[in-house]
């Protein structure tokens, strides 16, 4: 048997290509997080399925189109942010899962203080 004959195949389930989308979203600076849209969110508490919060996968004929939902950081460059975004969670699908993506959407939920909030409990405590 030559090693180029199949001998069966190999299917990726869309909630691993969101778990991956979501994984290379996390990775990029700026990003402080993901946020389901409220139709995902009501899709997540039905299923019991939180791990791909915010990522919505479909595969169909071995293209990938991903929807991602982030909120990001007081002060980032939003273009440029989602920009690497994309890129990231195209390269990472791809390598991972030889899979071609088409299309990856990213949706700015929100923007996150984090930063701000910490400073203005810092200075908060120094008054006392």
């Amino acid at each position: 048997m030559s090693d180029d004959q199949q001998i069966g195949t190999v299917r990726i389930a869309d909630d691993v290509v969101s778990v991956i989308a979501k994984i290379a979203a996390a990775e990029i600076e700026g990003i402080s997080g993901m946020s389901a849209s409220f139709a995902g969110g009501i899709r997540d508490i039905m299923s019991g399925k939180s791990y791909s919060k915010g990522v919505k996968a479909q595969i169909t004929d071995n293209i990938v189109d991903v929807d991602v939902h982030v909120n990001i950081k007081y002060g980032v460059h939003i273009p440029e942010a989602a920009k690497k975004v994309q890129s990231n969670i195209r390269r990472s699908i791809e390598t991972m899962t030889g899979l071609s993506v088409q299309t990856v959407n990213v949706f700015i939920q929100g923007v996150a203080f984090e930063e701000r909030a910490s400073l203005e409990h810092a200075d908060d405590a120094e008054d006392i």
